[in-house]
Order: structure tokens, then C-alpha cells, then sequence
């Protein structure tokens, strides 16, 4: 994938999430659970192929899922040349990031032929330095390794709120994100690349400001660093969504996004109630997804 090719992944590698958001479980899934959750995984990656002819040329559309319960799409994805595969090596639901297979993490990274390995980092720079430290060396780990095989890394970075920031803007969490969560992007980005985390790709909180956004952009590319950043969804609302995604797409460096709940949780949910047929889920899927693109690249002028 060239600087230019702009990237738009459909995640889908939410597993504790999944297990107590959509189906309201608090145990391990029973057997007909865990065969019905990668059911599903099945189901959303059909709904990107179903919006792949309506796709226009010079992108790169991306699946990311997880081996747990995707091992199925991750085939299929794998087998697709029109498709880049993303899978994760994070533990999910963890505060600090560890890895997901223990030391037998590369084998796993190598199994599914994914073209980018990817983790999840919850960093900020109010935290505890000696958590973030650590956090970071194994992390870079990862990022040499993929530089070795020739693999564009992913680091997702979620930038949480510790109750200092809150005070600042009273408890306010959209005053957060406008107001103070663009600066500890970038310090935390700073961070994590001091520590020697270089990602191919930044997957990054959606911005209110394009001033924000440049800067964030040259973090990515801070001495003479190659990342770019695509937009995260978060499950915001289409509008919210939409919102980052015009911010984004215009600023040098931002190339795409990576949208999970925002394309498929109302098809599951639809699908589970009994709302929606199989084929109904898949089309709301790929209307999603669609959408997104075309509000990229509308931001974009493309």
C-alpha cells in the first residue's frame, strides 16, 4: 500500500465487548454462544464484500477481526487480493496492553498471513510512568518485529481521561475531546515513539479541529518517521462520525479509517431480535460502511 492509497478498514475484533454489550453475558460463552458470536463475524465481513463493487478505484478497503472468533473471515479476507487483513495481538479488555498469546505471539501474528498486526494501547500522559514504560517496551517489541517481516504495524491509541483532565473541563467529556484530548494525543504519540513504538499506522480518536489534526498528522511523522494516521469510530453516532472524518480527510498524513460498531451493531442487533434476515444484517452492513467512504472521500475532494 502506497502513501497515497487511502485505507478504509471495517473492524471487527471486539471481543469482550461483544460478549457483554451485545449479548449481555458475564461468564465465558457456552459452545451454541461462541459458535453464533463468529456466526456473526462471518456475516459483517460478507457485508464489506457485498460493498466492494460499489468501491471506487485507489482504495484499499481492510477487515480487521480476531482469531477467537474470526478465523473464518481471516481466511477468507486472506485468500482475497482485494482485501487487506488486520488482526490483533492484544489481550481485550485489558487496562495496559499485554499480549494476547503470551510469548507465542509471533507464531500467532504469522498464522493467518495478516497483512497488518495491530494493538490496542490505552496511553496517557497523566498515568503512571513506570506502567507506561513498560506498556511501551512491548509494544516495540512488536513494531521491530513487523519492520523485520516488511508488515505495516497498527497501533490503535485510545487516549482516556484520568479524573485531572475531567476537572480541567468539569467533568465534561466532550470538552475533553475538543479541549484536552488533542494534546495528550500527541505527547502520548511522542511517548510511545521515544520508546521505540514506530506503527506503519496511527488508528487515532476522531478530532474536532483540523489545526489538531495536522498536528497529530506531523507527530506521526516526527523526525523522519513514514506514519500516517486513519480515524477510529469509537461507536460515536454517525454525525459525531461523520464530523471526524470530514476533519480528517483533507490534513496531509490522515489516509482512511478504521470503523468497527458504528458499521455492524445495529445489524446485530437487528439479527439477533429477529428484526432483520441474514441478508437484510449484510446490506445495513455495507450501507454503513459505504457511507463512511463516500464522507471520506467527499471531505477528501476525491
Amino acid at each position: 500500500m502506497t502513501e497515497q492509497r487511502l485505507f478504509f478498514i471495517l473492524a471487527m475484533d471486539q471481543r469482550d465487548s461483544i460478549e457483554e454489550k451485545l449479548y449481555g453475558l458475564d461468564g465465558a460463552p457456552t459452545p451454541e454462544q461462541a459458535a453464533d458470536i463468529a456466526a456473526n463475524k462471518l456475516l459483517v465481513y460478507r457485508g464489506l464484500q457485498d460493498a466492494l463493487p460499489s468501491l471506487p478505484e485507489g482504495v484499499r478497503p481492510g477487515f480487521l477481526v480476531d482469531e477467537q472468533y474470526g478465523a473464518s473471515p481471516a481466511v477468507l479476507a486472506a485468500a482475497d487480493e482485494r482485501v487487506a487483513l488486520a488482526m490483533p495481538l492484544e489481550a481485550s479488555g485489558q487496562q495496559w496492553f499485554d499480549f494476547e498469546f503470551g510469548t507465542a505471539w509471533r507464531e500467532h501474528a504469522g498464522f493467518f498471513g495478516a497483512d497488518h498486526p495491530k494493538v490496542l494501547v490505552r496511553d496517557n500522559p497523566g498515568l503512571d510512568v513506570e506502567e507506561r514504560a513498560q506498556q511501551a517496551f512491548k509494544v516495540a517489541q512488536i513494531a521491530g518485529w513487523a519492520a523485520e517481516q516488511n508488515l505495516e504495524f497498527i497501533v490503535e491509541l485510545l487516549v482516556p481521561a484520568t479524573d485531572d483532565d475531567l476537572a480541567r473541563v468539569d467533568g465534561d467529556q466532550d470538552r475533553y475531546d475538543r479541549e484536552v484530548r488533542p494534546d495528550l494525543t500527541v505527547s502520548a504519540m511522542e511517548f510511545l515513539q521515544d520508546h521505540g513504538v514506530d506503527p506503519a499506522i496511527w488508528k487515532i480518536e476522531g478530532l474536532a479541529e483540523r489545526a489538531d489534526a495536522e498536528r497529530v498528522a506531523a507527530t506521526a511523522r516526527r523526525g523522519d518517521r513514514t506514519g500516517r494516521c486513519i480515524v477510529l469510530g469509537r461507536h460515536a453516532p454517525q454525525e459525531q462520525l461523520d464530523e471526524w472524518l470530514r476533519v480528517a480527510a483533507p490534513v496531509e498524513g490522515f489516509a482512511g479509517f478504521a470503523i468497527g460498531r458504528s458499521n455492524w451493531w445495529d445489524a446485530l442487533e437487528g439479527r439477533r431480535s429477529g428484526d432483520l434476515d441474514e441478508a437484510g444484517a449484510r446490506r445495513l452492513v455495507a450501507e454503513h460502511y459505504t457511507h463512511y467512504v463516500r464522507t471520506y472521500l467527499e471531505a477528501r475532494g476525491a
